[in-house]
């Protein structure tokens, strides 16, 4: 049983509990997204829940399984390719609405790209400052 199929079927009870708590995470989230209105996508809540699941694993009655939530990540990132294979097809449905608003689509890439490349630059260089002002003040003492 080798190959991607053999490497599922091989791990796929290990993966299971985790998949499915993952899975619970995710739709908590977007019960609480649809039911609340806010403009934040379940999955980002569905997500915040898990880690502060597996945060405050310790703090738990009853553990929850880490090692079959790794596996079940493991599992979705080694095959994580396949989940463009969507997009892309959605993108080739849509060619009309690409040809239409390509550009406007491009530049909103490139923008959005270089904002995020300053704004990184610019938090990263205000962080070094602050904690080399910190360093100097420790040698000085």
């Amino acid at each position: 049983m080798r190959g991607l199929g053999g490497t599922i079927l091989a791990n796929l009870p290990r993966m299971i509990p985790g998949a499915a708590l993952i899975l619970l995470c995710q739709l908590a989230g977007e019960a609480i997204a649809h039911g609340t209105g806010w403009p934040l996508p379940g999955p980002v809540l569905g997500m915040m829940f898990l880690l502060l699941l597996l945060l405050g694993n310790d703090l738990l009655p009853e553990p929850l399984p880490t090692p079959s939530v790794t596996g079940a990540a493991d599992g979705i990132l080694a095959n994580l390719s396949l989940l463009f294979i969507p997009a892309g097809v959605g993108i080739v449905g849509k060619l009309d609405v690409l040809a239409q608003y390509g550009l406007g689509l491009a530049v909103a890439l490139v923008a959005s790209t270089l904002i995020g490349l300053a704004v990184t630059a610019l938090v990263f260089a205000g962080v070094a400052r602050l904690v080399g002002r910190d360093g100097e003040a420790e040698d000085a003492a």
